[in-house]
């Protein structure tokens, strides 16, 4: 099972996808803000989404699992 992480600390500013939503690489799946920047996460892999685990105005850090794929 794939995971798409969070590479820096940061507020969950926008969530792109849904569960069950099918996935394209290199596709954006959330933006963070961090320090008045907004940095795009994308998935690196094609798959489907399993789980959400972050909801917008969540904090999160780097490490944090921000979505499961099947």
């Amino acid at each position: 099972m794939n995971t798409i992480i969070s590479n820096i600390a940061g507020t969950v500013w926008k969530v792109n996808v849904t569960e069950n939503e099918r996935l394209e690489k290199d596709q954006t799946v959330i933006i963070l803000e961090s320090m008045k920047m907004e940095m795009p996460i994308t998935s690196s892999v094609k798959g489907t989404v399993k789980e959400v685990r972050v909801n917008e105005g969540d904090f999160v850090n780097e490490g944090d699992i921000l979505i499961q794929l099947y």
